[in-house]
């Protein structure tokens, strides 16, 4: 019931994730990066445990794949489970536990990696992968909206989503991209691009604002002198 991309930008060291469910509010259980540590996508059935934990793991200098051995030694349910680590070289491991459900894939590039389940086919990750490697000069954000764009295109999961976010994690201790649609009866994928296109043009002032009010711009709101 979930597909998802986890991401390093190269160029910035920016990491982020994207994700998309038929069930609500997907981003709040599934989106887990950390700045200069990399990136956790845990789905299916979910455990949001397992991104804190993850990352944590990865802070310590586990690789990815040392991450996953832990979760299956210690991890309660891991064959209920679905998960990517990705590590602050790019370099990606997978789980797809032998309950996962429908058809499910996991597909791996460059500083990428995709997964999903309840597909409707299992080329979607690798239509992520290949779409968020075609612009690699592109913002991080950017290229993520491609890819889940891209992955309904492909096909998506077997039946609509409805909700979608998308983290990105920089320099700074907190997300300077939470964007999150929780539920849509529409084309949520098309409201999710609109949402990082108002966004993105306001990211790096907020930031600014956070870190020396005195030289940010104005808020631009009304009222605002």
């Amino acid at each position: 019931m979930t597909f998802s991309i986890s991401a390093r930008c190269a160029r910035t060291g920016m990491f982020g994730i994207a994700v998309s469910s038929s069930s609500p509010a997907v981003a709040a259980r599934c989106a887990h990066a950390r700045a200069g540590v990399g990136v956790v996508a845990t789905q299916n059935i979910t455990d949001p445990t397992l991104g804190p934990k993850g990352l944590d793991l990865l802070a310590q200098g586990l690789s990815p794949e040392d991450v996953l051995a832990r979760f299956r030694a210690e991890a309660p349910f891991f064959d209920y489970r679905q998960v990517v680590v990705l590590g602050r070289e790019g370099n990606a491991a997978g789980h797809s536990g032998a309950k996962t459900l429908g058809t499910h894939a996991i597909a791996y590039g460059r500083d990428v990696a995709a997964a999903g389940n309840l597909l409707a086919s299992p080329d979607v990750p690798n239509a992520m992968v290949a779409a968020f490697e075609a612009s690699p000069n592109a913002p991080l954000g950017d290229r993520l909206v491609a890819a889940m764009q891209a992955a309904v295109a492909a096909g998506g999961e077997e039946g609509p989503v409805h909700s979608v976010g998308m983290l990105i994690v920089d320099k700074v201790a907190w997300p300077v991209a939470d964007l999150r649609i929780d539920w849509s009866e529409g084309d949520v994928m098309a409201e999710f691009a609109a949402l990082w296109e108002l966004w993105k043009p306001q990211m790096e002032a907020y930031v600014t604002r956070a870190l020396d009010p005195s030289t940010a711009p104005s808020y631009g709101v009304p009222g605002d002198a």
